[in-house]
């Protein structure tokens, strides 16, 4: 059985977590030490808040008395209890409580992280790797727990999360895995593939939303590029079953289709490969331009730069009553350093700098305002990125507004 051994041996990375020479993983300690200042920084002067400013400086904030946290909601209040698991097979969900998240809380646990699809169950388990030719081999879940390194903290975000009953369906996680560069390679062939097809298991439990089928294919030269890697461990433990156990693919920056769990089989496709079933159900969802019959016409289906509240304190300052927006910012193919909110659609926009600058677009990042409401009612809060060079399609379409109700100022 071949498994590139000697590639493995001359860049194994140990389980301490230390970096791969040229490759940029991000650990539990360094996220949380480039954000931990943000959560005691003052983004905004309250006095400023109905205008369109943007604060240079990040001045010390002293926070009044905590009174209350306000409850964030949809305009029709119908959404999913958090942490519990609803529905069979492939209309199973579990939503994140995201309100809990501090600068030194970003990690999901195994138990909280978010579900879109249950495990179907299987017993023993290997992975067929076969490419154009018909060469196949096959290899264990062993082997590969064998040759496991520490892959760092990564965001997984359903392609279906947005202000509605499904909000939550994201997390953050610590992995373990094998780089999937590695694998293939040793099974690549002198035409140059040019794509690699990684196929999972499905449950069989009839779905009201969805096709039985998971499988995508992902462009050869962007498999190292991304840094894509076959996960066999999650914070520190094996793969929950929930969660693609034994295997999972994980797709650093792309959304949660692509993250294919239960993977049974990887295989080296040409250009002229069909789209596989998930590729065209998820095609809408991750922006595609219609719905493709090639692989090689999707679009990278990228997270792109987004922002959203998570929860709202009730605070009482020298001052008089105020209240601290606390939310997180992730996405994009760079930290995002300038955030604009606003309380409604005809209020104006506020530019803001989250305080320290997000150093990692990696996982999450925490950001904090201070708002002082004019009048009690309910506000709708949405945000976006001032750059408009930065691609933010679900925030220009209202995908993460909240909406908040403020009885006294």
């Amino acid at each position: 059985m071949r498994l590139m051994t000697s590639i493995y041996d001359s860049r194994r990375q140990d389980r301490t977590g230390r970096r791969d020479k040229g490759r940029s993983v991000v650990s539990r300690r360094e996220a949380i030490g480039t954000l931990g200042a943000a959560y005691a920084a003052t983004l905004l002067d309250p006095h400023a808040i109905l205008h369109d400013t943007f604060e240079q400086h990040c001045p010390d904030t002293q926070w009044g008395a905590l009174l209350g946290t306000l409850p964030l909601s949809r305009d029709d209040g119908a959404e999913q209890p958090f942490g519990v698991k609803m529905g069979r097979g492939l209309d199973a969900r579990l939503v994140t409580d995201l309100s809990a998240l501090e600068p030194d809380r970003l990690i999901t646990s195994n138990r909280l992280a978010f579900v879109r699809t249950e495990a179907p169950g299987a017993a023993d388990w290997t992975i067929a790797i076969s490419g154009e030719a018909g060469d196949s081999r096959r290899v264990s879940v062993a082997d590969l727990a064998r040759l496991s390194r520490s892959m760092g903290s990564h965001l997984l975000e359903c392609s279906g999360n947005n202000n509605a009953a499904n909000f939550g369906l994201m997390s953050v996680s610590e992995y373990d895995g094998v780089p999937l560069a590695d694998v293939v390679r040793d099974g690549r062939r002198p035409e140059a593939p040019w794509g690699v097809l990684v196929s999972g298991l499905d449950p069989t439990v009839p779905s009201s939303s969805s096709v039985p089928g998971a499988s995508w294919i992902l462009p050869l030269s962007s498999v190292q590029q991304l840094g894509a890697f076959l996960a066999v461990r999650m914070n520190g433990e094996a793969l929950p079953a929930d969660h693609g156990a034994p295997v999972r693919l994980v797709v650093p920056g792309w959304y949660g289709c692509t993250w294919i769990k239960w993977v049974n089989e990887i295989r080296l496709t040409s250009r002229d490969e069909p789209a596989t079933g998930q590729m065209k159900e998820f095609a809408a969802r991750t922006h595609q331009k219609g719905v493709p019959e090639l692989a090689r016409d999707y679009e990278p289906p990228e997270i792109e730069a987004t922002a959203m509240p998570i929860r709202v304190e009730k605070r009482r300052g020298t001052t008089g009553l105020e209240y601290r927006v606390v939310g997180i910012v992730w996405g994009g193919r760079k930290p995002v350093d300038r955030l604009a909110i606003r309380f409604g659609a005809d209020a104006p926009w506020t530019t803001f700098s989250p305080c320290p600058a997000p150093t990692t677009h990696r996982i999450w990042s925490v950001w904090e305002y201070r708002w002082k409401p004019p009048a009690a009612g309910t506000y709708r809060m949405a945000l976006r990125v001032p750059d408009a060079s930065v691609p933010q399609r679900r925030l220009d379409s209202g995908f993460y507004i909240r909406q908040v109700r403020v009885d006294e100022i």
